[in-house]
């Protein structure tokens, strides 16, 4: 199971952040967890196949987490899927899509199947297939707002070969009998019971998507023992008041869901756009509980590292260019006097030093210039080569004008990302 956020903003976009909307990868299948402006983008940004969505949940009626569900199903549409796809959601989804859909003439080639769930709900299985089910519950937002809890199945415990073997266990029948826990009866008449051969059940992975609300036993019901916590952060603890007034909640009210659920890892997101640096968030839900990472847009996050890195690979990464850090010429904006730039330290004047290193002249105590290493700095333009070979061994008719009259080197600057300072992996 692997988890992907593919937009971290809470109610607008910012240059670096698009809407609410996370996928969630299993055996080749995507299931989106709200479907914000620009998901499908984000998707093939972060590496993800449109065609492998198999159910879409819409947590609630905010313009940010439901966006980019039409753009997406006629994209689908025109990719000629023609397999059905499940769209959950609040009581009014199904008249939204259908109604959007003939106000722009398209007709789909593949099935749609709603599942509405009205506002008067306590608890509800929306999903279930052979292998996983997706369990809903409504949460305290301003309006009706559901949490979504994706669990695997028990699976069945492993094997003993040799133990099968030595009692005359052959068949695939037979192994596939015990595993499904049905005692077997060989050819001699004994009767083998499942449990004698099989192992205890392994429990299956679980994932717990908390959007808009605020603190609540629900979300703390969803997220119990979960191997994944996404949970929605909006605001700082200084600014508790206005998510207790909005129905959002902190990154102390994501810890403290988290530490009642006992959930292996927290991730928070749907972030406001006020935190420029949302290390600030990380850093509170941190003093609550651990772990707690961020969520960062594409960047996957894993169940079981050892065998499914690799699997979903981020196409691109994007960055919000800082005009500082980011000039053309950092070098030369680092000599301007009185410039910000502190990456570089302004070269001191032989005066300043009070002595030539490279042999320039120095000042004796009566204060007059001693001259014996001023041939040696007369020669040195001399050994700053001009000609052919040695701009062609630099790769650069034009090396010296770009370093200033330098013979090193250019330096290249890689501006440091915050990733820098914290480890999430």
């Amino acid at each position: 199971m692997i988890i992907v956020p593919l937009g971290v903003a809470s109610a607008t976009p910012t240059a670096v952040r698009h809407l609410p909307s996370v996928a969630l990868w299993r055996e080749g299948d995507v299931h989106l967890f709200d479907c914000g402006e620009n998901t499908q983008m984000r998707m093939l940004q972060a590496g993800l196949k449109r065609s492998k969505i198999e159910n879409i949940f819409i947590s609630h009626f905010d313009v940010d987490h439901y966006s980019g569900l039409i753009g997406l199903i006629s994209t689908l549409q025109l990719q000629r899927r023609d397999r059905q796809l499940n769209i959950i959601g609040p009581k009014g989804i199904k008249e939204y899509v259908e109604w959007n859909l003939s106000f722009a003439n398209v007709e789909l080639n593949y099935d749609l199947n709603f599942i509405e769930v009205e506002e008067d709900f306590e608890s509800m299985k929306v999903v279930d297939e052979d292998e996983y089910y997706v369990e809903a519950r409504p949460l305290n937002h301003s309006k009706f707002c559901m949490g979504f809890r994706f669990q695997e199945k028990d699976k069945p415990g492993k094997v003993d070969a040799e133990k099968a073997q030595a009692l005359g266990i052959t068949e695939d029948a037979q192994y596939k009998a015990l595993k499904a826990g049905e005692d077997i009866e060989l050819s001699d008449g004994k009767i083998i019971k499942s449990y004698d051969i099989v192992g205890h059940p392994r429990p299956g992975d679980s994932f717990a998507y908390i959007s808009d609300t605020k603190y609540c036993p629900n979300a703390v019901k969803l997220s119990m023992n979960t191997n994944i916590l996404y949970h929605e952060a909006t605001f700082s603890e200084s600014l508790a008041d206005k998510a207790a007034e909005t129905g959002h909640s902190t990154s102390g009210d994501a810890a403290r869901v988290a530490t009642e659920a006992q959930t292996k890892l927290l991730v928070i997101g749907h972030f406001s756009a006020r935190y420029t640096n949302p290390f600030v968030l990380l850093r509170e839900a941190r003093a609550k509980f651990f772990p707690a990472w961020l969520a960062t847009e594409l960047r996957p996050i894993y169940t079981n590292p050892a065998q499914e890195k690799g699997i979903v690979e981020q196409k691109v990464y994007i960055k919000e260019i800082d005009e500082k850090s980011e000039s053309k010429s950092p070098r030369k904006k680092s000599y301007d006097k009185g410039g910000d730039n502190k990456r570089f330290r302004k070269r001191r004047s032989s005066s300043d030093r009070g002595d030539d290193r490279r042999g320039g002249s120095r000042r004796s105590s009566s204060g007059r210039r001693d001259d014996s290493g001023g041939e040696r700095r007369k020669r040195r333009p001399e050994r700053q080569p001009k000609d052919r070979d040695y701009n062609r061994d630099y790769g650069s008719k034009d090396y010296n004008n770009d370093n200033q009259g330098s013979s090193r080197p250019p330096k290249h600057i890689t501006p440091r990302t915050p990733f820098d300072n914290f480890d999430r992996f």
